[in-house]
């Protein structure tokens, strides 16, 4: 039961990513981004699959975490690429 929990916690949260990427994407600036943040979320799923591949416990769980992080990846992708962009501006 705790595994479908936190899977459900990791979709909750893997739904708000690709819709704040597209927003970045669409946005062209990185002006109200933070890399703080970014950074601390790719942390914190890096630090929830460290502690999946410690415990034994590779399940459908790890897929959802890698997912998230994947797109959180991107997340930072962007926001360099709206870096850039607010300095050619």
């Amino acid at each position: 039961m705790g595994s479908i929990l936190e899977t459900v916690m990791l979709v909750c949260f893997g739904f708000s990513w690709p819709m704040n990427l597209i927003k970045a994407y669409k946005a062209k600036t990185a002006q109200s981004t933070s890399l703080p943040f970014i950074l601390l979320i790719i942390t914190g799923y890096i630090a929830g699959i460290g502690a999946k591949i410690i415990t034994g416990q590779i399940n459908y769980v790890l897929v959802a975490y890698l997912l998230n992080l994947a797109i959180v990846l991107l997340n930072l992708v962007v926001y360099f690429r709206n870096v850039s962009l607010d300095k050619n501006k």
